[in-house]
């Protein structure tokens, strides 16, 4: 068999990075299952034109974006650093890129087209639009933004009801009924105090029930996912304030991701929750609580459900542990991605899989059901998202070709290593420049298409 030969950019000094030892909390999630469609290709980066003109795209003007302080110099841990976790040093590319995107969020109706092309190349940090730009990427609002009050009203409205009628404690259920059969004048102190007489209380609806639509072994039964997403929420991100410890905020922001993962759950019973759902939610919700609009800061929780809903609409089937074997499922996706290596790099797909039998699952599960928020910093991963999300047919192909990407960046090390060394280096993956990350993953995707 002719062995295909290495093109000569792949072995540039360029693709060699630093290795460290200074990596983030990670955790792998319980083994289940999810896949996509296939996507079309993203739009291809290309040079920002000059400037424009700061219009008027939202209710209030945009102030800078709401960090974590305590949380800016842990996530600074990368070669980009510079110009992803910190707003202070802005690039003349950044603010090009920054003025295009107002331009198109202030039109009556939103070129989808062309924001995804200037959003794929990075969405600027100080902004304050990435709130904006990602509910347009996930489709939860429409291009035309004469809908948006109107569509922002009625999806928070929802989810609302659902919080109300999912996050209702039988005791409360009970309560309700009792109002709705309208108890005689003489049991009004019992109605007020929320307890039924006796009589009143049906079999479905007693304690001890275990009846299948009895509300009180439902009750029961969801406990147990409700203290697995308490433990996952208390452990989300610790090193940042915004997540983790006893301030106010921090107590808010986990009440709030701890209700938007127990209404999925009770939405979603064929999925309910998988551990690492939690760090899917968590970008989601920093960037939309951090809008520097505050009416939108304010509804984060909501506006936050329904894009988790979207965006995990592309992976659920690798959250099902029965799809795990299926064409759809988590194995399937892996397989896709050792292929994708040995078509633009069979040297390296050999070294790893045939020589050192370093088997891609031990590594590439995390990368792609926790869409790599393990594996570089909040900040970094906020700019993966960006290109990730631009795609129009979803995030699965590019978060392939990006996987692809990590690899062929530590080629090298790779190439001298055994299996040990090497599912070391894959597993706590070195610090990188992710705008260079990024930059060969969309080559690997010309060169495809070529």
């Amino acid at each position: 068999m002719v062995r295909k030969r290495v093109p000569d950019w792949l072995n540039s000094s360029l693709w060699s990075t630093t290795p460290s030892d200074d990596r983030f909390h990670r955790y792998s999630p319980s083994p289940t299952a999810a896949v996509s469609e296939p996507a079309v290709q993203p739009p291809v980066p290309v040079p920002p034109p000059a400037a424009a003109s700061r219009p008027q795209s939202s209710p209030t003007p945009p102030k800078s974006e709401i960090r974590d302080p305590v949380n800016d110099n842990s996530n600074n841990n990368s070669n980009d650093s510079d110009e992803n976790g910190s707003s202070s040093d802005v690039s003349p590319e950044d603010i090009s890129r920054q003025a295009q995107l107002l331009v198109e969020l202030s039109k009556k109706v939103v070129n989808m087209r062309e924001l995804r092309r200037i959003a794929s190349q990075g969405i600027p940090d100080g902004a304050g639009i990435r709130s904006t730009v990602w509910k347009l990427l996930l489709g939860y609002l429409p291009p035309d933004r004469g809908q948006w009050s109107s569509e922002l009203a009625k999806k928070r409205s929802q989810y609302k009801h659902f919080k109300e009628e999912l996050l209702m404690n039988p005791s409360e259920i009970t309560r309700r009924l009792e109002k709705s059969a309208g108890c005689d004048n003489d049991e009004s102190k019992s109605e007020s105090s929320g307890l039924l007489s006796r009589s009143q209380i049906t079999h479905g609806e007693h304690p001890l029930s275990l009846g299948k639509s009895s509300i009180w072994n439902q009750f029961f039964q969801d406990s147990e996912i409700i203290e697995q997403i308490d433990r996952d929420v208390k452990r989300t991100h610790p090193d940042m304030h915004f997540f983790s410890g006893d301030s106010q905020l921090a107590k808010s922001n986990q009440d709030a991701l701890r209700n938007i993962l127990i209404v999925f759950a009770k939405l979603n019973p064929g999925i309910r929750y998988v551990q690492g759902m939690n760090e899917i939610l968590a970008p989601l919700f920093y960037v939309f609580r951090n809008d520097t609009d505050e009416e939108m800061a304010a509804a984060a929780e909501a506006d936050t459900f329904f894009c988790f809903v979207e965006l995990l609409s592309g992976f659920r089937d690798h959250f099902c542990q029965q799809l795990d074997n299926s064409n759809v499922g988590i194995r399937s996706t892996i397989t896709r991605l050792s292929q994708l290596l040995k078509e633009h790099d069979e040297e390296l797909w050999r070294h790893l899989e045939v020589t050192t039998k370093v088997n891609p699952q031990f590594y590439a599960f995390r990368w792609i059901t926790l869409l790599l928020t393990q594996e570089f910093n909040f900040a970094d991963s906020l700019h993966i998202w960006d290109t990730l999300l631009s795609d129009p047919e979803g995030p699965l192909e590019t978060l392939l070709r990006v996987c692809c990407a990590m690899l062929i960046l530590v080629r090298r090390r790779l190439l001298a290593g055994d299996f040990t060394s090497n599912l070391k280096l894959l597993q706590n993956y070195p610090p990188a420049n992710v705008s260079h990350l990024l930059y060969v993953a969309n080559k690997l995707r010309t060169q495809g298409s070529g």
